[in-house]
């Protein structure tokens, strides 16, 4: 029976850096390292969801940032006519 004990997080990353990128084949890394397939894929789909949550979480952060940087720039413009029109309305 292959081993379903309690892996550390360091342990399934280096799993899958065997299948991704150094492009072993799955049968060969789970063999080697005594976990079932199903164990297996399933630190592959949770490691590929932490990933696109993560590509999620800049796509954000970079609308935020181009929708700060128009709000600063509208403020500055109101900043500038409030200042005209109150040195003129005198």
């Amino acid at each position: 029976m292959m081993g379903t004990g309690n892996f550390t997080d360091e342990f399934k990353r280096d799993a899958m850096v065997q299948i991704t990128e150094r492009r072993y084949p799955a049968k060969w890394v789970l063999e080697r390292l005594g976990v079932s397939t199903h164990l297996l894929y399933a630190w592959k789909r949770k490691l590929a969801k932490a990933v696109s949550g993560d590509t999620e979480k800049d796509a954000e952060n970079c609308r935020l940032k181009r929708a700060l940087v128009r709000v600063t720039e509208q403020r500055d413009i109101l900043r500038k006519g409030a200042a005209y029109f109150a040195q003129h309305a005198k």
